[in-house]
C-alpha cells in the first residue's frame, strides 16, 4: 500500500447515458459497481476518498470522505482532480493524488505502483494510464504541485478537456495489458446498459 499517494474515486458524472443517478451504485456482483472499484483501488493506497456532488450520505456504506467539487457549473473530471488535489494538500501529507474513474470495475491491482514507478524520477511529472493504444486521463497520478496549474487551466482558461492539461504538462504514459483471465481491457468502463451486463458476465468469468 502506497502510503504517500492518496487516492481520489471519481464518482460525480451525470451519466447520461445511463438515465441519469449514480451508474457507480448500479448493481454489480454481490454489491454495486463502485464496490469493485474500491476492492481494487483501496489495498493500494491510501487515504482514499471518493469525489462526487450532491447528499454524501448515499455513498455512506463506503466509509469514505466524500469531496464535493470546489469549481461550480458539474465542470466534468477535472474539477474531482482540483478538488482531491487542494483535499490530500489540506488534509494529508501526500505528495501526489492517483484518479480512478468509478465505473470500472477491473481497473489494474497494479495502477498505483506502477504509476508512481514511472514518475520515481520525475517527481514534477504526470503518469498517465493507457492500454490498447488508447490513453485513460482518468487513470492518472497527479503532483499536488501541479494544482494551482490546473485550477488556473480549468476556471480561467475554461478548459474542461483533462487530457489537454496533460499534454501542457510533463507527463509519462504508462501501458497496461488487457486481463488475461477474461481478455478483457483493464479500463472497460460501464457507460449503457448493455456495459452492465457485460460487466457482469466478466465478473462471473473471472471468480475461480
Amino acid at each position: 500500500m502506497k502510503r504517500d499517494i492518496a487516492g481520489i474515486i471519481l464518482a460525480g458524472g451525470q451519466s447520461r447515458r445511463m438515465g441519469g443517478g449514480d451508474k457507480s451504485l448500479l448493481p454489480l456482483g454481490d454489491g454495486c459497481v463502485l464496490d469493485q472499484v474500491v476492492s481494487r483501488l483501496s489495498p493500494q493506497i491510501a487515504p482514499l476518498a471518493l469525489s462526487a456532488n450532491g447528499d454524501p450520505a448515499r455513498f455512506s456504506q463506503f466509509g469514505l470522505p466524500v469531496l464535493a467539487d470546489t469549481v461550480t457549473g458539474f465542470a466534468g473530471p477535472l474539477a474531482g482532480i482540483v478538488t482531491g488535489l487542494e483535499w490530500a494538500v489540506a488534509n494529508t501529507a501526500c505528495k501526489a493524488i492517483v484518479t480512478a474513474a468509478g465505473d470500472t470495475p477491473f481497473l489494474p491491482m497494479d495502477l498505483v505502483e506502477r504509476l508512481a514507478a514511472a514518475v520515481d524520477q520525475r517527481p514534477a511529472a504526470i503518469a498517465v494510464a493507457c492500454s490498447a493504444g488508447k490513453r485513460h486521463p482518468t487513470f492518472t497520478l497527479w503532483p499536488t504541485d501541479c494544482r494551482d496549474a490546473l485550477r488556473h487551466f480549468l476556471v480561467d482558461e475554461d478548459n474542461r478537456r483533462v487530457s489537454a492539461f496533460i499534454d501542457r504538462h510533463g507527463f509519462v504514459e504508462v501501458d497496461f495489458p488487457v486481463l488475461q483471465s477474461a481478455r478483457v481491457d483493464p479500463f472497460f468502463n460501464i457507460n449503457m446498459p448493455d456495459d452492465l451486463v457485460q460487466a457482469e458476465r466478466l465478473l462471473q468469468s473471472m471468480k475461480p
